[in-house]
């Protein structure tokens, strides 16, 4: 049942990247955003992807949260318009953080199944990093 869920899941990922990746587009500049915040804890019900499911890309405004599996933040550059929310879900087995590159927001420890959200305020780049695991990093480019 699991590896049926797992080619499901990984069928839906390859649609919206199919869907997303004409729609890609990266604009903006900055380093402010507003300080709205949240972690909140929820059950994770989907199987863990390998990290080729996980294939990075830009998205428009449409999408509006990122998965965070196999040591990835999914998708990893992500297009939104200011004002709107963003929200991390952690999917790996693992605490992970979601920290801004100039400190402007850090979710601090999001526990596996947990999620974490900001609301950004204002037009820019927003790059960020997993404090406890440096090599992954995303973007969040407000418009």
């Amino acid at each position: 049942m699991k590896r049926k869920n797992l080619i499901m899941y990984l069928m839906l990922i390859a649609a919206l990247l199919i869907i997303a990746l004409p729609l890609a587009g990266c604009t903006g500049s900055g380093n402010t955003a507003g300080t709205t915040a949240s972690v909140t804890t929820v059950a994770s019900t989907t199987a863990s992807t390998t990290a080729a499911s996980t294939t990075a890309a830009s998205t428009t405004a449409a999408t509006t949260s990122v998965t965070i599996e196999s040591f990835l933040f999914n998708p990893a550059s992500l297009t939104i318009k200011a004002g709107e929310t963003v929200t991390w879900t952690n999917k790996d087995s693992v605490a992970h953080t979601i920290t801004e590159d100039k400190g402007i927001f850090d979710s601090g420890s999001v526990n596996s199944g947990a999620t974490y959200s900001f609301t950004f305020k204002t037009a820019g780049t927003f790059t960020y990093h997993c404090a406890i695991h440096p090599s992954m990093t995303g973007k969040i480019i407000v418009q």
